[in-house]
């Protein structure tokens, strides 16, 4: 079995790099020229640094001095800060029924808006049995009070539709402006 690899997240440093000659960048930025790689990696060594291969798709391979260990430091606590940032946005289901009362009703409203104010989606659905397929349109019509009942904290992202035995509508949280 053999393994393709996309991407290598990694960089090459120090001795791993196999190029002959590199560009070399100093600490402050600043270049330095075009120079053996022994010669790039003993003047690193002599900061007390690494030699850190930026562009190897480059003729030559640029590489920088710098602090490896520093380096991958501040890019893992980049990414981990980029990821706390992130919404995770859920989906929540709310199933009704054709016969569905007044109190479970209002209920089911009141747990798809708790949803909708803490950011997730809502997925609403009725399930139709038996008979209860020769009658969509009072499928539609549950489905339009439940939309109106959430109106003020939801927007209808998908309007109900049937899907098989089942009808299906999709509640998004209301923007903030």
């Amino acid at each position: 079995m053999e393994v393709l690899i996309i991407s290598i997240k990694e960089l090459t440093i120090n001795e791993d790099i196999r190029e002959k000659e590199v560009r070399v960048i100093d600490t402050d930025g600043s270049q330095l020229g075009i120079m053996a790689t022994a010669k790039a990696i003993e003047l690193a060594y002599g900061k007390d640094l690494d030699l850190v291969c930026l562009s190897p798709n480059t003729d030559p391979v640029v590489c920088k001095i710098m602090d490896y260990g520093k380096y991958r430091f501040d890019q893992a606590k980049r990414e981990k800060e980029s990821r706390k940032n992130q919404k995770v946005v859920e989906m929540k289901e709310i199933r009704l029924g054709l016969s569905t009362d007044v109190h479970d009703f209002e209920t089911k409203g009141n747990h798809a808006k708790r949803f909708l104010t803490d950011g997730h989606k809502v997925k609403v659905s009725i399930r139709f049995r038996g008979r209860e397929l020769g009658h969509p349109e009072i499928g539609l019509e549950n489905m339009a009070r439940f939309a109106e009942y959430c109106a003020e904290v939801s927007v209808v992202e998908k309007p109900a539709k049937m899907e098989g035995r089942n009808m299906l509508m999709f509640l998004a949280p209301k923007p903030n402006k």
